[in-house]
């Protein structure tokens, strides 16, 4: 089968620094890495006496790995909003906590090179567990302040709906 049935002429994977993160139905501001989407699931052995030395092995309960998100710091404050859904300081006695809306649907658009919508993966019920609000400050470097959000969430999905694009092609003036 061909890794790429509209665009026969294609040999590469996508690369994996065109991306957009999306919630609340638009693009969160720079976002410039996240860390993989992972899912293991145990291993569950089982044998009968009468078995073979080796065991069976069956699949048990899977679990969703925390995805990181992190950015540079701006005044965008959809992090510290999100964050301060799940514990507000200071918010007062039953209030620190939004339990109403503390969990969102993420989107992960994986774009082409010419920043097409070329695959996309939807997180279900995800959650601010860690906010890093400022990373590592330093006199002597030369780096962009970042800023950061674990989420964790109750699954993930490829988002089959979305097909491979159509790519363009550029010819050269003569």
């Amino acid at each position: 089968m061909a890794e790429f049935r509209v665009n026969a002429h294609r040999f590469d994977p996508y690369k994996n620094f065109k991306f957009l993160v999306l919630w609340d139905g638009r693009t969160v501001a720079g976002i410039s890495k996240i860390s993989p989407l992972k899912r293991t699931t145990e291993v569950v052995k089982h044998r009968h006496g009468g078995d073979p030395s080796s065991p069976r092995k069956s699949p048990g309960r899977s679990e969703f790995e925390g995805v990181t998100l992190e950015r540079g710091v701006t005044h965008d404050p959809e992090f510290d909003r999100w964050a301060n859904k799940v514990w507000q300081v200071g918010a007062g006695l039953g209030a620190e906590v939004s339990l109403r809306d503390f969990r969102k649907d993420i989107i992960i658009q994986v774009l082409n090179e010419a920043g097409q919508v070329a695959v996309s993966h939807k997180l279900y019920r995800a959650w601010v567990s860690e906010y890093q609000v400022l990373g590592e400050l330093d006199a002597n470097a030369n780096a962009v302040a970042i800023q950061s959000v674990k989420l964790e969430c109750e699954g993930w999905e490829r988002d089959y709906e979305v097909e491979e694009p159509v790519e363009p092609s550029f010819t050269h003036p003569a």
